[in-house]
This record gives structure tokens, sequence and C-alpha cells, in this order.
């Protein structure tokens, strides 16, 4: 299958709004395996919404948990273990998985996001923030990919322009600068799509439609 997984640097970056931007630009799939937190719009209503693809091209989540936490605490509070076995690819392509969390984040008390991409073997796209803090959380999560020699396609940075913290980061991680996705006045499918097209080449990111 082609596709990518779509991961960040911590949570609440962007992400959603990045895996949107990739998955409309292909016309293709999109698949958030685990939904933490249902009060709001969840990510996949929000990329249904923000794509403008059909509902079929949205993949339901393996687990859609009540409390917005992290996924083995809100499994915990709802008495549930979360599965390996419900996490086997779709039959679908190109696939755009978004990941909970950045890579640390525990599925389970003995199981992290990192370890189910692991699994996987799927390109990664890594989102970074571009505010004060990013150089940090950046180079550590690549560190943690490198160590365990998972293929990351490159960054993705979200966020008004810092454009020494985004050469530092792509020079000290010996990793490709995807783009960046500027922050968006108006939030809409058209003012997406426009923005994702003057910043980034879909080529970049190896599937085709």
């Amino acid at each position: 299958m082609n596709g990518v997984i779509v991961t960040g640097t911590d949570t609440g970056i962007g992400k959603t709004v990045f895996s949107a931007a990739l998955a409309g630009a292909w016309l293709g799939h999109y698949w958030k395996p685990v939904q933490a937190g249902l009060d709001e719009e969840t990510d996949s209503e929000t990329v249904r919404r923000l794509s403008g693809l059909p509902r079929h091209r949205i993949i339901p989540e393996a687990y859609r948990l009540q409390a917005p936490l992290s996924p083995h605490r809100a499994a915990e509070l709802e008495d549930l273990t979360i599965s390996r076995r419900a996490f086997e690819l779709p039959a679908v392509s190109p696939l755009v998985i978004e990941g909970a969390g950045g890579l640390m984040v525990p599925l389970r008390r003995d199981w992290l996001a990192i370890d189910l991409f692991m699994e996987w073997q799927l390109p990664i796209v890594l989102c970074a923030r571009t505010s004060l803090g990013t150089i940090n959380h950046t180079l550590l999560s690549i560190e943690a990919l490198r160590l365990r020699d998972l293929p990351l396609l490159g960054v993705a940075f979200l966020g008004d322009a810092n454009e020494d913290s985004e050469t530092t980061i792509c020079e000290m991680g010996g990793v490709r600068r995807l783009g960046r996705l500027p922050i968006l006045k108006e939030l809409n499918r058209d003012n997406l799509a426009q923005a994702f097209a003057q910043n980034f080449d879909l080529a970049d990111f190896g599937a085709r439609p």
C-alpha cells in the first residue's frame, strides 16, 4: 500500500489540520486509529470537513474513547484494554494515518505509539510547531525514530515562519524540510488546500493518487 503516518512532537500542534490537507491533496483516505475525547468535533470529523473527502474515505476509528487523555488512561477509565489486533492496516491507498499525540504516547502501559509504528513500517511525517521549544522537542523525536530505524520522510512545520529554528532542526537532525503550513486567518477547505499547494510538493510524500 501507499501511505504515510503523520505524527507530531506534541499534542495540539496542528497535525490534524496537516493530515486533512495531505489527504485532500491526495484524494486519499484518512484513518485516526485512536480517538481520545468525544465531547467536541473529533479529528476524523475535522479532517472530513477540511479535506472535502467523502465519508467512505474516512476510515472509522479502531477505538473511540470518551476522555481527552492519553489513550492508555482513557481506555482504563472505560475498563477497556487496547488490543494490537485492532490495528490491522486498512486495504486502501493512499492512506494518511494520524497518530495520537506524540511518539511516546502510551496506547497501553506496555505499548507506545512508536511501537505500533514499528509494526507498520510506513514512512513517517513528523509535524513540528515553529514556536519556542520546537528545536528540543523535534530533535528528540527525530532521535527516537532513528534509534528504531523508522523511515522518516521529513519534518512538516506548522505555524509562523521561524527560519532559524527550521534550518537548525533540519541541519542538526539531518532531515528533509517538507514545508511549512502557515496559520490561516480563516481555516476552511479552500484556504487549506491553497496553502498546502503553495508550501508543499506532493511528490515529497511518495504516494500517488
